[in-house]
Formats: C-alpha cells, sequence, structure tokens
C-alpha cells in the first residue's frame, strides 16, 4: 500500500506537463507563427533539434521605383491594375505579410508618401508599414516577385510612429518637356489639306500621319477657280504669331505636297528656335509664379476655391536643364512643393506651355490663383511625369540618433539607372512613336480654351507709376515702350504697384496718364 501511493500521484502529474505546453504551441501556431509550429515538433521529438529564431513584425520604410506605363496610377483601386496592388501581392509572397492579413492594409499600418495619376513614374517613392523582414535577402525576394518595372531599392528600419505619408516633408516631381514644343512656330494648328470627299482635315506637316476630320467649312471657306475646281483658302485660326503658313495640299492623284514657300520658312523657323539663355530665362520667369502659397482650385478636379485643401505652397519650380532622349531634346521642369493635388503639376506645366507658346498672356497664371475665377486649365501628357524624391528632414533629424535616415542618398546610382533604362526610355520612345506630345500640342488653341484670352483682351489692373526721375532717362524709355505696346494690344498689361489709398491712386493714375500721352506723341 506505501508503495503504491506514489505511483498514484506521480501519473497525473506527468500527463499535465505533456498536455499544457501542447496547448499553449496550439495557439501559437494559429497566429501564423510557422517557427513556433517546428519548435514544437521539436519538443515532442525530446529536444533533438535546435529550436528556430522567433520573428518578429518590424516598422520599416521601403524605398523603389517604378515605370507606370500601363498602371492606372500608384493607389490600389478594386478593379484596376496599380503599383500599390503588386507591391502588396509581392509583400505577401515574399513572407512580409502573414495569410491572415492579405489584402488588409491596415492590419500592418500601410502608408505611402505621395500618390501617382495613370502612367506617371516614380524613382524615389517610399512606403512603410510593419513587415517580417528579418531573415536576410528581403529586398530579393520582393524583386523576384515584382515586374521589372517596378525594383525595391532597399528598407530602412523606422520608428514604430513613422508614416511614410505624415512624415513627408516635401516632394520633389520632374516632368520632361520636348524642347519644340516650347516653340510657337511648332506642331500649331494653322495647316489644313481639302481632299475631294467634302471634309477638312487639320494635319500637321511635321507629324502628318496624325490629325482629326472634321465638317467642311468650320476652318474656312471654300473658294471655286477659274476650273470650277475648289482650292484651298487660308484658316481664320490663329498662327500664333509665328508668320510662316504651312498648307499642306491633296494632288488629283491623292499625293501630298507641300507649298515650298511653306516649306522654307518652316525649316528657317524651326532652325532658330533653340532652348537657350533667352528661352530659359522666360521659362523660368513663368514658371517662377507658381512659387509661394496659392489657391490652385483652377489645376486640379472636383475641388472648390473655399476647399482649404485647394491652398498648396511650392518652394521651387525651375527648368534649367536640357537632356536628350531619342535624338530629341527635352527640358527638365523641377518642381518641389509640400503636397500636390490631383493632376496639379501637369496643369501647371499645361498652362505654362501655353504662355511659352503665345496661347495666354503671363497674368493669366496670376488670374487662375483667384478664388472668385473659374477658367479651364490645359493639362499636359501624364508621359513626361515622374515622382523624383520624397524629402524627410524633420524625421530624419529628430530621430538621427536612435534610427538611420531615410533618404535617397545610398540609393543614387541604381536610381540614376532605373531612370534611365526604365523610365527615360519610355518617355523618349513614347514621343518617337506617338508623338504624345504633338498631338496635345494641336488642342491649345481659342476653340479649346477660350479662357486663356481673357485676360490679354480684358485686364484686370491698370498700369500705375509711382515715380518718374527725371535722372533715369534709359528705365523712363523702356517703361514708356512698354505702355506703348501694351497700349497698342501687342502684349500684356505690367501691374508696377497696386495703390489701395483712392487719393495716392488718383495722383498716380494721373502720372500714368500723362506717361502714356508721352509714348503716344
Amino acid at each position: 500500500m506505501e508503495n503504491q501511493e506514489p505511483k498514484l500521484e506521480e501519473s497525473p502529474q506527468d500527463e499535465a506537463p505533456d498536455q499544457e505546453p501542447e496547448h499553449k504551441k496550439l495557439k501559437i501556431s494559429t497566429e501564423g507563427d510557422e517557427p513556433a509550429s517546428s519548435a514544437a515538433v521539436s519538443g515532442k521529438s525530446g529536444g533533438a533539434e535546435r529550436r528556430p529564431p522567433k520573428y518578429k513584425r518590424r516598422k520599416v520604410a521601403i524605398v523603389f521605383a517604378f515605370c507606370g506605363v500601363g498602371y492606372q496610377g500608384m493607389q490600389k483601386n478594386p478593379g484596376a491594375k496599380t503599383i500599390e496592388g503588386e507591391l502588396e501581392e509581392a509583400l505577401f509572397h515574399a513572407g512580409a505579410v502573414p495569410e491572415a492579413d492579405r489584402n488588409k492594409p491596415r492590419q500592418y499600418e500601410w502608408a505611402r508618401s505621395a500618390r501617382t495619376d495613370k502612367g506617371v513614374s516614380a524613382v524615389g517613392q517610399v512606403v512603410s508599414g510593419r513587415f517580417y523582414v528579418d531573415p536576410p535577402g528581403f529586398v530579393e525576394r520582393l524583386n523576384s516577385n515584382l515586374p521589372d518595372q517596378i525594383r525595391v531599392f532597399g528598407f530602412k528600419r523606422v520608428a514604430p510612429s513613422f508614416s511614410s505619408k505624415k512624415f513627408c516633408d516635401r516632394r520633389r516631381y520632374v516632368y520632361l518637356v520636348p524642347v519644340f514644343a516650347l516653340d510657337p512656330c511648332s506642331h500649331s494648328e494653322a495647316e489644313m489639306a481639302r481632299s475631294d470627299s467634302g471634309y477638312e482635315y487639320v494635319k500637321c506637316v511635321e507629324c502628318c500621319e496624325k490629325g482629326y476630320k472634321i465638317p467642311l467649312g468650320v476652318l474656312g471657306k471654300e473658294s471655286v477657280d477659274d476650273d470650277g475646281k475648289s482650292s484651298e483658302v487660308q484658316s481664320d485660326i490663329s498662327s500664333n504669331n509665328c508668320g510662316a503658313l504651312k498648307v499642306e495640299t491633296l494632288s488629283s492623284n491623292g499625293e501630298k505636297t507641300l507649298n515650298p514657300e511653306s516649306e522654307e520658312e518652316m525649316t528657317k523657323s524651326e532652325s532658330k528656335f533653340c532652348y537657350g539663355e533667352k528661352e530659359m530665362e522666360r521659362f523660368n520667369r513663368i514658371l517662377s509664379y507658381y512659387v509661394g502659397s496659392h489657391n490652385f482650385h483652377n489645376f486640379t478636379t472636383r475641388t472648390k476655391a473655399a476647399d482649404p485643401a485647394a491652398n498648396r505652397y511650392i518652394l521651387s519650380f525651375n527648368a534649367n536643364t536640357v537632356i536628350t532622349l531619342g535624338g530629341k531634346d527635352f527640358v527638365k521642369c523641377e518642381v518641389v512643393g509640400q503636397s500636390f493635388m490631383l493632376h496639379q503639376i501637369r496643369k501647371m506645366i499645361g498652362l505654362a506651355v501655353a504662355v511659352m507658346r503665345n496661347y495666354a498672356p503671363e497674368s493669366v497664371i496670376q488670374t487662375a490663383f483667384k478664388k472668385d475665377v473659374r477658367i479651364v486649365v490645359p493639362m499636359a501628357p501624364e508621359v513626361g511625369l515622374y515622382l523624383d524624391e520624397c524629402f524627410f528632414t524633420s524625421y530624419n533629424k529628430r530621430f538621427k540618433v536612435s534610427h538611420e535616415e531615410v533618404s535617397m542618398e545610398e540609393y543614387k546610382e541604381v536610381a540614376e539607372e532605373f531612370k534611365w533604362k526604365h523610365v527615360y526610355s519610355h518617355i523618349g520612345s513614347a514621343e518617337e512613336k506617338d508623338g504624345i506630345v504633338a498631338i496635345w500640342l494641336h488642342s491649345l488653341n481659342e476653340r479649346n480654351y477660350p479662357d486663356l484670352r481673357v485676360a490679354e483682351h480684358k485686364p484686370d489692373e491698370v498700369i500705375v507709376y509711382k515715380k518718374i526721375d527725371a535722372a533715369s532717362e534709359e528705365k523712363i524709355n523702356e517703361e514708356e515702350a512698354a505702355v506703348k505696346e501694351n497700349a497698342n494690344g501687342a502684349g500684356e498689361l505690367l501691374v508696377v504697384s497696386k495703390v489701395n489709398d483712392e487719393t495716392s491712386e488718383e495722383k498716380n493714375m494721373e502720372e500714368g496718364d500723362r506717361v502714356e500721352e508721352k509714348a503716344t506723341e
């Protein structure tokens, strides 16, 4: 009896330890922790195998690039092919996201530093979240599950509170504008050809395969020659003061012929234009109107002027570099701002190009900032735009001791290589094959954008000169010439100063009138 009692007490104690750990291991395995489940197997085998390490989710910022051709933008959208959708699937297949959190970005605190439009590319995009990144080769596993036009450069361990959207101080975008797009004489809508089928074709001699058909008589009146055959007449569409009318006609056998004089004038006008110092100075001056805090309600969609979101701050906007792609020169326009709205950059470029081509006066940009003005602004094609870099200056300064710096400094070489291989090559080939910008330039006319001419014919401001010093005769002569030019309607009105006081306004108006009278004598 004494020998049997200890045996009865030991048997339940031996069973209890076996059941309790089994229950805990099953609980851990339901969370998708594969190392924990393998540890249970090793425990059952008596601990002969080494226990694998347990991996934890870590907050990281992933730096990557992509070419936006074929994608409906960056942000994930049901039923659409997006960059974000591709990246989320790659993260799951790379083991960074468990099965339970698949297609649930909120579960792993997903954030993006910038959204891009359809077809827009990026070289310095940053996303953040909580992922399993401990096993070596995380970047290689991601890239193996992504197409070639999406490449991950690396990742940085960041603070638990980090968000690539909230902590991004500013963004830099680049738009490549073909140099010919800034030439008022290039790809204008002054050309036309008439066929025997009763239609007029708006055609461009520089891209004769493009054009569109419109009803007879819209471009000009039909005239009849001595033989009773219809002949071409000049269209009433403005040729943008380029001085050369390029006319393409159809002969009786259907072959296209070009007026030799027009061809010669076209060659001269094309050879004259280049993006030199004067052109660069003028284009930079036009872009500088966007710098500062303005209301950009006319440069986006579905945003009213009273909406606080329409107010944006632009730090810089310049176009000082020219690069060559596929034999064509492109002007590199760089804009840096805190944040941008939908289509904002493309509309800013579109209006700047329209001003540069003399379709609109420079004053129309400032008019577009007014809250009580609603105008239709042209939007440049998406193919030339890409996100160049996202900046996290405040975060890097705050966490420089405890965490790595989030920047493109480490990835400059691979980013530049990706840029030329995928982004630049696509922009150059798209213009060479499809002539996207050239086709868009044909739409920049008074018929499509009548609001762009309003500021030219109905100026909101008057010329006011505060002081005329007799000692500065040279300056006075320049001002008088400007007054005379503007009085004849050849250019826009220049506002030297705005006067708030009624008394001083009347006084300055009298001085301005004297200058005008002197200029017209």
